[in-house]
């Protein structure tokens, strides 16, 4: 996945907001809240940034292709980066990036998810 598509999957997940920052990453918000990060590579290649469940965490964290994301799972955050990806893992890679955006959004207050139109189920 490029950080254009990227850019555009995140943009048509509910109640999002995009910014720039922390060394010209790509970075996705839902409710003020971060959920995804597109950038921290140090290589060419894209890299992605996202909140993982307690049980995807530790899968991933031990699969190719993923790691415990730098500097936030350090200090006890549940975040994976996903580094060095064939194309066809777009789908993979789009799964968690909703999760992280569900995860994130269901941590707001009730009012701000009613008040953003988010997990009305």
């Amino acid at each position: 996945m490029t950080y254009d598509e990227y850019n555009n999957f995140c943009s048509s997940l509910l109640a999002t907001s995009y910014i720039v920052q922390w060394g010209n990453c790509h970075v996705w918000k839902v409710g003020g809240k971060v959920f995804a990060i597109g950038g921290w590579e140090k290589s060419d290649k894209p890299a992605f940034t996202f909140k993982a469940s307690d049980h995807n965490f530790k899968v991933l964290g031990e699969q190719p292709r993923f790691r415990p994301a730098p500097y936030m799972a350090s200090r006890g955050m549940k975040w994976i980066q996903q580094y060095d990806s064939p194309a066809n893992t777009d789908d993979e890679l789009k799964y968690y990036l909703k999760e992280s955006h569900r995860i994130v959004s269901s941590g707001l207050t009730r009012k701000k998810q009613k008040e953003l139109g988010l997990n009305q189920d």
